[in-house]
């Protein structure tokens, strides 16, 4: 499987945004509040194979860091996507001189400690304030 990181020049909230984002688990991700069409804050990547979206990385920076979040399609849990996207969510944010990547794994999450330790295998901390930190190496 060959996957295709796209970065979206004007991201919009489209059909696969909101199969794959939207159809997150309840409580995971708190998805953009806009219809179909409408433009959605931050930097949004796109995440193909063989041409069809299996996820999507979000970045916003502020103040030298960036909060990042990560969707993966339920059908392609488990394939590597996730460390894909955050993988390339990393170069993004070194290309850009941000110095810590984090994350909110929500408190709701049904996932919660699975997520939180999925994000600690790949380097990312407690930072004392829920949320989850990362230095970002260049």
């Amino acid at each position: 499987m060959e996957l295709r990181w796209i970065r979206e020049d004007t991201p919009v909230w489209d059909a696969p945004k909101a199969a794959i984002v939207g159809g997150a688990p309840e409580g995971a991700i708190e998805p953009p509040r806009v219809g179909v069409g409408e433009l959605v804050p931050g930097e949004w990547f796109r995440v193909e194979a063989d041409g069809t979206p299996v996820g999507y990385g979000w970045m916003d920076c502020t103040w030298g860091d960036a909060a990042v979040t990560l969707a993966v399609d339920r059908g392609r849990q488990g394939e590597g996507i996730g460390a894909y996207i955050l993988s390339h969510l990393e170069r993004e944010a070194a290309a850009r001189g941000v110095n810590y990547l984090y994350n909110a794994v929500r408190n709701v999450h049904p996932d919660r400690l699975r997520v939180t330790r999925w994000l600690e295998a790949r380097g990312f901390q407690p930072s004392g304030d829920g949320l989850q930190k990362k230095r970002v190496t260049r």
